[in-house]
This record gives structure tokens, C-alpha cells and sequence, in this order.
């Protein structure tokens, strides 16, 4: 296998972290909105949980974005 059709094999692979980060923050969201409309009175306490959640994850996808670009374009 040619070493460029590797690279660019994995920065696809390590681009799917960021697909995989979308779904978690989609999942998020749905389920503090589930949580929310059962329980209105306990959706303010949980909205700072929801948002540090948020963040980490989109942290990771942005990290898994780096690795992509960086196989593609610094290696």
C-alpha cells in the first residue's frame, strides 16, 4: 500500500470521532429535553451538567478533527 493512500485511509477513520461527537451532542440534548418536560422544576439544576457535558464532548470531536487534519496534512 502506498504510504500517501494510508494517510489519507487514516484521517478518514480518525474523522469518524467527529461524526461520533454530533451524535453524542444530538443524545445529549434529546435526553436533558426528556428529563426537562417530565420534571420542569429540576431542568435548572441540570442545565450546567448539560452544558460542561457539551463541552467535553464537542472537545473530543474537535480533537478527533486535529488527528484528521493533522495525518492529512502535517505527516
Amino acid at each position: 500500500m502506498d504510504p500517501a493512500s494510508a494517510k489519507f485511509i487514516g484521517a478518514g477513520l480518525a474523522a469518524i470521532g467527529t461524526g461520533a461527537a454530533a451524535i453524542g451532542v444530538g443524545n445529549l440534548f434529546g435526553q436533558f429535553l426528556q428529563g426537562a418536560l417530565r420534571n420542569p422544576s429540576a431542568a435548572d439544576g441540570q442545565f450546567g451538567r448539560l452544558i460542561f457535558g457539551f463541552a467535553v464532548t464537542e472537545a473530543l470531536g474537535i480533537f478527533a478533527l486535529l488527528i484528521a487534519f493533522l495525518l492529512m496534512f502535517a505527516l
